[in-house]
């Protein structure tokens, strides 16, 4: 079982930065050659796709809400993916989940396991 920790939300202003990790553990992350992604809900909303990367790194997907802005990398010494977040906005604000899954995951969308979230909130 792998278990995800998302660290790094808080409260920002608008056209600020903040920067989301995700620690991985447990399982078989390391040689299952995961694909990570990140996902965020707003209070009333559903899940939305956010970014999603492979385990090489060389391939990355960005949801279009947040093309040029958001930015997804891995370190996969550390089992650790992030989330720089750049110009955000008053509409960012969400709780950001974690997300692991198959190699494919990351074009596909489709992921096993979830972290707990951790919550960030954009002021105009």
């Amino acid at each position: 079982q792998v278990q995800l920790v998302e660290s790094g939300g808080g409260p920002v202003q608008a056209g600020g930065s903040l920067r989301l990790s995700c620690a991985a553990s447990g399982g078989t992350f390391s040689s299952d050659a995961m694909g990570m992604g990140w996902f965020r809900q707003a209070p009333g909303e559903e899940r939305e796709f956010v970014a999603a990367i492979s385990w090489s790194s060389s391939n990355t997907n960005y949801a279009d809400s947040v093309k040029g802005r958001f930015t997804i990398s891995r370190d996969n010494a550390k089992n650790t993916v992030y989330l720089q977040m750049n110009s955000l906005k008053p509409e960012d604000t969400a709780v950001y989940y974690c997300a692991a899954g198959q190699p494919r995951s990351y074009y596909n969308r489709l992921f096993d396991y979830w972290g707990q979230g951790t919550q960030v909130t954009v002021s105009s």
